[in-house]
């Protein structure tokens, strides 16, 4: 049955099916729904006695989910980036065990698109790559790309899967005339001899002038992702870097879900009148611009992490800091000064301290109130136990991607060595040293998969999807896994306050959007290892099913 169009209905579960995710985190049996709104949750009878008392000569429509299926509120991921996981759709490469692999996936790629393989001007241009998943586990090299007959004279960049590493052809390195011996906040990794092998992190990356994406590229992109965030349930996605052309594209009345977009542009000069101020914007309202997002080092996969002491594994690093301290303290108190939530991108120890000295002096200043400004560290990754502590004390939100913990856990010891790690991917620290006990979670796709559920199952296994992890079937320090009640709020009510709309969705009640995703099983009580198995029968935004049907 399809609910898209009706003006008022009912839909019921199974007893005690609806988790509302509200203050008593209670559960309900069934929604009335009218005009895209909550008007009444509870059992069978209240819904009918309210409706009768209103429309006493009008029939309800009814729907009743199957046997043992759930609805909880719409989905958030709190940090996704929606352009990215449209284009990696072209040539992803995350699946790729070895350079070997990497060169049979492009192969393919071209052999299925002979506009590409016959156009020597074209760019061919992927994004996935791990060296962490290959033997030796060192960064690949232009002459690696070189061995593949096809690709030789060919502009190929590569993007690692974290977004902070490009992988270069040697067509490409010809072009690059006159680099710098070092790049502040980025790495060109060299040969013993000094010359560039092909790899460029962090800020290296913007010495590679790639092809601009065009408008019909940007807009395929966004539907891309549109259509498989429905799929899994995803009702609103916070996209952690935005492009000021991006945005101007990004709502023509037909966003199916709702936007909260990071506005971000790279330079370290003040950029804020650059970002367009939108709330509940577009046809549908769905579009919201308010804040900004800024980096402040690297990922660990490539040593970019910025620590406090070197690298374990690398002593000779300690990774990046992108943007001097000073400088980034200065952007961040004029973002604040002109009313801009300001999330920075944060792994290391060395970057939260930073990130956290900045908010705390900020926070000291007569009038400054950080429930109304609402900073956010993007993956507040490693602390030290005093940042740990000081986090909370601020009330700064730490947003966090549980995937993360359990796609480095194989490697992340090895890069911080045993004390660091019990700083790392805290999660159930970070939530109880929050005020409001609060921890929003994300995926960053495409990064990790875009499914919550896969977000979910990490954050309460502390394990692979294969069940998996260095310490067994029990999970990577399970001590700091969340109960599944507080993964459904990270990614529910948690979610939507930190993009200050903990007033209109996130949870199910009276005056509450509607928008909610029915699941064929309970993923709150099932076996840890059924929660990843679970399917969407219906994603549904302000009372219109978007996907499946009820």
């Amino acid at each position: 049955m399809d609910a898209s169009g009706s003006h008022a209905y009912a839909i019921c579960t199974p007893p005690g099916g609806i988790y509302t995710v509200d203050e008593e985190d209670s559960t309900a049996d069934c929604m009335l729904i009218e005009n895209g709104m909550i008007l009444v949750i509870g059992n069978p009878e209240q819904i009918h006695k309210y409706w009768s008392a209103y429309n006493p000569n009008v029939v309800l429509k009814m729907f009743q989910t199957p046997p043992g299926s759930i609805i909880v509120p719409g989905l958030a991921d709190a940090h996704g980036h929606i352009l990215e996981w449209g284009a990696n759709a072209q040539l992803p490469l995350d699946s790729c065990k070895s350079i070997d692999d990497v060169l049979l996936k492009i192969k393919r790629y071209l052999v299925g698109h002979p506009d590409v393989a016959q156009d020597q001007t074209r760019w061919i241009i992927g994004l996935g790559w791990d060296q962490t998943k290959w033997p030796g586990g060192q960064f690949p090299s232009a002459d690696d790309l070189d061995r593949e007959p096809l690709l030789r004279g060919r502009f190929v960049l590569l993007a690692r899967i974290d977004g902070h590493a490009y992988w270069v052809s040697n067509a490409i390195l010809s072009k690059l005339n006159n680099l710098p011996d070092e790049v502040h906040g980025g790495l060109i990794v060299r040969d013993t001899a000094g010359n560039p092998t092909g790899v460029f992190v962090d800020n290296a990356m913007d010495l590679i002038d790639k092809p601009a994406q065009t408008e019909a590229e940007t807009l395929q992109w966004i539907e891309t992702t549109m259509r498989d965030a429905l799929r899994v349930g995803l009702t609103n996605i916070q996209d952690a870097a935005s492009f000021p052309s991006d945005i101007a594209m990004a709502d023509e009345g037909r966003l199916p879900i709702k936007i909260y977009l990071m506005g971000y542009v790279n330079s370290n000069d003040y950029w804020g009148s650059q970002i367009p101020r939108l709330i509940d914007y577009g046809l549908h309202k769905r579009l919201t611009v308010r804040s900004i997002k800024l980096f402040a080092d690297g990922a660990l996969g490539s040593w970019g992490a910025a620590l406090i002491a070197p690298y374990n594994d690398k002593p000779d690093t300690q990774g990046l800091l992108r943007i001097l301290p000073q400088t980034l303290h200065k952007l961040v108190e004029r973002f604040h000064e002109d009313d801009f939530q300001v999330n920075i991108h944060a792994i290391g120890d060395r970057a939260n301290e930073v990130v956290l000295d900045a908010f705390e002096d900020i926070l000291s200043k007569p009038g400054a109130d950080v429930n109304t400004w609402r900073p956010r560290i993007e993956h507040a990754q490693i602390f030290q136990q005093r940042d740990l502590e000081r986090i909370g004390k601020l009330g700064v939100i730490a947003s966090v991607q549980p995937t993360h913990a359990t796609t480095e856990m194989n490697y992340a010891e090895t890069r911080l060595g045993r004390d660091r790690i019990k700083g790392a991917y805290a999660y159930q620290t970070l939530l109880q040293a929050s005020p409001g006990k609060r921890l929003p979670l994300g995926s960053d796709f495409p990064v990790e998969g875009i499914n919550p559920l896969l977000g979910f199952y990490a954050a309460v296994a502390r394990c692979s999807p294969e069940g998996t992890s260095p310490h067994g079937p029990g999970g990577w320090y399970p001590e700091e896994a969340l109960t599944r009640t507080q993964a459904l709020r990270g990614m529910t009510c948690d979610a939507a306050y930190a993009a200050f709309a903990e007033d209109t969705r996130g949870r199910l009640a009276p005056g509450f959007a509607a928008d909610f995703v029915v699941l064929d099983r309970d993923i709150m009580r099932v076996p840890l290892e059924e929660i990843l198995g679970t399917k969407v029968l219906a994603t549904v935004v302000d009372g219109q099913v978007a996907y499946g049907s009820l």
